[in-house]
């Protein structure tokens, strides 16, 4: 049986909208029934991806909106998180372990490796208009029960 749902929410990069987010993409993901690891993991994964929308897409005190888009496909889980802010100039080298662009931050620079620790596959796009991370996760054969 194919399955197919999706739902997608704006808000401000502001930091006290990263566990919003985690809550929205755990809420929508629950009809896969996925495990409670497959679901801390997507948590993870977006709160990473959206932290990074805070910290790095918008550098002045005025913060844009990140867009969080959620599609599940079957028993694939796929999440967007987006932003229209400075970009990253060196995608490669943002994806580097422990690599920051804000050292004095105190920032740790594992924040796509943690993305891809936890996910399936995880695709980053930026430009000087903004940045995409594509994150996808198959959920567990024994764990789907979509209701149709």
């Amino acid at each position: 049986m194919k399955y197919s749902n999706f739902m997608e929410v704006t808000f401000k990069a502001i930091s006290v909208n990263e566990g919003f987010a985690r809550v929205c993409v755990a809420s929508f993901c629950v009809q896969l029934n996925p495990s409670v690891d497959e679901i801390t993991d997507i948590k993870t994964a977006v709160s990473e991806a959206v932290t990074n929308c805070v910290v790095h897409a918008y550098p002045t005190f005025v913060k844009g909106d990140v867009t969080l888009r959620c599609e599940l496909e079957n028993d694939v889980v796929t999440i967007l998180v987006s932003d229209k802010g400075v970009g990253i100039k060196d995608v490669e080298k943002a994806r580097e372990p422990f690599y920051t662009s804000k050292p004095s931050a105190e920032r740790s620079g594992m924040g796509f490796t943690v993305m891809e620790s936890f996910m399936d596959s995880v695709q980053v796009e930026s430009n000087s208009f903004g940045t995409s991370v594509k994150m996808s996760k198959r959920i567990s054969a024994s764990a789907c029960n979509v209701a149709g």
